[in-house]
């Protein structure tokens, strides 16, 4: 008798009732692979674009969404060497093919063979998932399941953004739009680990106080407050050295206008639209640098996971729920209830 596994799937594109629980045969690692029995696994914006649908998503139904893995392992496929069953890890949502210039260059989110879990392959709503034993990234022993969980995309995607391309040093100014956002509540910690003065948004005085808990010295109330104007004024009139943007729509569009002649606007993502009307003299007249930025390499996860570790960034989880809630789950993210990640346990 097949041996079988809970799992939510998609069956077709559509809103959070289209998440439906399932019964699916347990996969088996092939050479090279491991299987990974799923503890926690954390919810992206990345699970509601898939879910939506579009054009970018030629998916294989019934689909499991899920990027951010942490469980144990508990079967190994040949040829897998220093990865004992029964050993804690999280896994590395990137998979690529390894052996391209990119990838062997340590830049294996720049491959072009580049896949996510559960974006555009299965991922992990469900009690096991089968990866390439590459894949398997060291546990931080100091967090239980749900926040090792919450340590993975959002702050891989955090470290390429602030470290990488916003260059941040010690004295900088930068903003962090979206303090309770997963890639927020890991910018800001990131950037106040590289000495920065840290300035963050939010519709929510409640995410706001929160967000000083983590280390932003500065907040910003878009609901009630001119963004680019407080910028100014926090900034004597000079602008933001960074923005870490990943609201899009004329949230990006401010963020263009609100930092400093020669500075970085970085973003990842565009939850407010993917259409922003820019003026382009504010970007050459006064050299802004806008850059794209998407997921982290492998050795980023690596760094982030050390620091996490010791304790010098702290992942934040808002709640926790059983694996067959995921739609709840998504029916609070799309409402922006959550301040740090949702959390589903199998």
């Amino acid at each position: 008798m097949t041996a079988t596994m809970a799992a939510m799937v998609l069956h077709a594109h559509g809103e959070a009732d289209a998440l439906q629980l399932a019964a699916l045969p347990l996969p088996e690692p092939g050479p090279g692979e491991v299987r990974v029995r799923i503890r926690a696994v954390s919810l992206n914006h990345l699970d509601i674009w898939v879910r939506r649908g579009g054009p970018a998503f030629k998916l294989e139904m019934p689909h499991r969404l899920g990027s951010d893995i942490a469980g144990t392992i508990d079967a190994v496929g040949a040829g897998v060497a220093g990865l004992a069953v029964g050993r804690k890890c999280v896994v590395q949502p990137g998979l690529a093919d390894g052996t391209c210039a990119a990838c062997l260059a340590g830049h294996d989110n720049l491959c072009r063979r580049y896949r996510i879990l559960g974006e555009n392959t299965q991922g992990g709503y469900a009690e096991a998932i089968v990866v390439p034993a590459v894949n398997i990234a060291p546990y931080p022993e100091r967090l239980d399941f749900a926040h090792a969980a919450s340590a993975i995309l959002p702050w891989m995607t955090a470290w390429q953004m602030v470290v990488h391309k916003a260059r941040v040093a010690p004295g900088d100014t930068v903003v962090v739009q979206g303090a309770g956002s997963g890639v927020g509540v890991a910018a800001i910690q990131i950037a106040k680990l590289y000495g920065a003065r840290v300035i963050t948004t939010s519709g929510s005085a409640a995410k706001l106080e929160r967000a000083r808990a983590l280390g932003a010295d500065e907040t910003i109330n878009y609901t009630t407050e001119d963004f680019g104007a407080r910028v100014k004024a926090l900034t004597d009139k000079r602008g933001a050295d960074a923005i870490i943007e990943h609201v899009g729509g004329e949230v990006f569009a401010q963020s263009v206008r609100a930092v400093r002649v020669g500075g970085r606007v970085v973003t990842c993502g565009a939850t407010a639209g993917f259409t922003p009307a820019i003026d382009l003299r504010h970007i050459f007249f006064r050299q802004v640098e806008v850059l794209g930025s998407t997921m982290g390499s492998k050795a980023d996860l690596l760094a982030v996971l050390g620091h996490i570790a010791a304790g010098r960034l702290q992942p934040v989880v808002d709640r926790v729920l059983p694996l067959a809630r995921a739609a709840d789950g998504h029916r609070a993210l799309e409402a922006r209830e959550a301040f740090g990640k949702i959390v589903l346990e199998p």
